[in-house]
């Protein structure tokens, strides 16, 4: 592995390039939410986009995630959530508490 150097006599920085390049990921800064619902477990399916020539190209289907304000009325509280279309007629069939505790999901800390 061979390093080159060079030095800048105007700013005194010392540049260093190797004849091996290394490419690495980039800094994670913060955890990002993916586009998954919490209540249904549904997330972003790939398929295909198939022209009238039959070449098929890959595409994304993502999920129809909506932020929601829900009255929870254990707490006596509105709480705000991001949740699936499909999770929220579910809630609205089966009650919000019902559907959190069968996900999992503790809605104190919401």
């Amino acid at each position: 592995m061979a390093v080159v150097t060079a030095s800048s006599s105007s700013s005194g920085l010392w540049v260093g390039h190797s004849s091996t390049l290394r490419f690495s990921r980039p800094p994670v800064f913060g955890i990002k939410a993916g586009r998954i619902c919490p209540f249904t477990g549904k997330k972003t399916n790939r398929a295909n986009n198939v022209s009238f020539s039959k070449t098929k190209t890959k595409k994304l289907q993502h999920v129809n995630l909506q932020y929601k304000r829900i009255w929870w009325e254990g707490g006596k509280r509105w709480v705000k959530l991001r949740l699936s279309t499909k999770a929220l007629k579910t809630i609205e069939k089966n009650g919000l508490d019902a559907c959190a505790k069968k996900a999992g999901i503790d809605l104190r800390k919401k």
